[in-house]
């Protein structure tokens, strides 16, 4: 019982009403004309708290951005809505939590839950709306990834071959001997930190030159991803191991839109216009106006249902073929998951998972396909149960212990609708 009150997720969950109510009672952001300061959100604060619950399905108020169209008319999604507010599961801190507390605890903005092709929860919160657009952060990824797959089935893009014949401007580089497949499945030897708070790490560098944040004088020296991605440097031999690092996603974009000849926000509008989206979705543009596909995309709840609903069906949305099965198949057969546990931080956040085309895969007791974003940002599809799983958030830190409980109730989910007479 010491280690269970111990533990710091406790106080959250055992605050997390009292703090809700304090929440709602803080100023409202961006009001005004113009808002007060102490309310304003900006370019140079959308990231941070409180400013984020804003910033996060605002952001094309604030930086350039690249649309990908939705069809003339929407579809509307299926509804057969259960009761879910209160089902429980097992925290990692020893507590049995409900859903409700949990999404409370996790600045929850948007979470929708669907079974066999019908919405059977949504929730919104923090004066998020359905129709309001929500950053991904790296979900993005995946996203990179499915249309990757794509084109390697189209024949477009053959993945045993070196980043470098693509793209010759990543020759000696970290990139340009890395074969596609390694880029695909975050296997590159790279000197690379993936810490959010240094100002001078890789990762920092990154966000400064896709443009997520204005670079302070001392550390801006890169215009744009295309210059920065050929600045990283090589550190070890490429594949059998998994290193995660955004900007290997933005070399595979890169590899990508050289292979197929045209850009990443138009290889996904031909699905976005046929799923029957009800907005437009919409990539961050890096200052070059390329878009940022590591981390840079925003769409809506139900939106980014209907795509893991494409993924959960095989690729057949209304009987007709958007993405090729073998596609699909060729994520979901994920990798070798003792690669994956080799990296502890990844392991105890999705123990079982593997990684493999940018995805999270879990073959452990079913076949799932998980996407991840900090700050609390989720797609979950789970191909066995027909689950799709959608979580857009505001938590205040890009990573916190509660991410790992978010993976635990996707599961528990998950197990539970697979439970009920078909």
């Amino acid at each position: 019982m010491s280690e269970i009150v111990e533990h710091p997720l406790v106080n959250q969950y055992l605050q997390v009403h009292s703090v809700a109510r304090a929440e709602q009672d803080e100023p409202a952001l961006m009001q005004g004309f113009p808002a007060g300061q102490a309310q304003r959100v900006t370019w140079s604060n959308w990231m941070r708290p409180p400013f984020n619950r804003w910033g996060f399905r605002h952001l094309a108020r604030l930086r350039p951005s690249i649309d990908v169209q939705a069809g003339l008319s929407s579809e509307p999604l299926p509804v057969a809505l259960q009761p879910l507010d209160a089902f429980s599961f097992q925290s990692v801190c020893g507590l049995s939590v409900n859903v409700m507390d949990h999404l409370l605890a996790s600045k929850t903005d948007g979470f929708l839950v669907m079974h066999k092709g019908q919405v059977v929860h949504e929730r919104y919160f923090n004066g998020q709306q359905a129709t309001d657009r929500h950053i991904m952060f790296s979900v993005t990824k995946s996203l990179i990834g499915t249309l990757g797959e794509q084109l390697i089935h189209q024949g477009l893009l053959d993945d045993t071959l070196q980043a470098q014949v693509y793209v010759p401007e990543l020759q000696g580089s970290a990139f340009g001997d890395a074969t596609v497949r390694q880029l695909f499945d975050m296997a590159v030897g790279i000197d690379y930190s993936e810490v959010y708070d240094d100002p001078d790490s890789e990762s920092s560098q990154y966000g400064y030159a896709c443009g997520f944040q204005p670079a302070p004088a001392e550390y801006a020296r890169y215009a744009s991803l295309y210059q920065y991605l050929p600045s990283l440097h090589k550190r070890g031999e490429h594949g059998g191991f998994f290193h995660y690092v955004t900007a290997t996603t933005e070399a595979l974009a890169w590899v990508m839109e050289r292979a197929s000849g045209v850009s990443c926000h138009t290889l996904l509008e031909p699905l976005w216009k046929a799923l029957g989206c009800e907005r437009d979705g919409y990539f961050m543009a890096d200052p070059w106006g390329r878009s940022v596909a590591g981390a840079g995309f925003s769409a809506t709840l139900r939106d980014m249902a209907r795509f893991g609903q494409l993924l959960a069906g095989k690729g057949l949305h209304n009987g007709q073929p958007l993405l090729a099965v073998q596609a699909i198949e060729a994520i979901a057969v994920g990798s070798d998951p003792l690669i994956y546990a080799d990296n502890q931080s990844f392991a105890q956040w999705t123990p079982g998972a593997s990684y493999r085309s940018q995805w999270y895969v879990f073959n452990d007791h079913s076949q799932a396909l998980m996407a991840g974003g900090i700050h609390g940002q989720y797609l979950f599809v789970d191909l066995v149960s027909q689950v799709v799983i959608v979580k857009q958030s505001s938590l205040p830190e890009a990573v916190t212990d509660l991410d790992a409980d978010s993976v635990r109730m996707f599961r528990a989910i998950t197990r539970h609708l697979a439970q009920q007479p078909a």
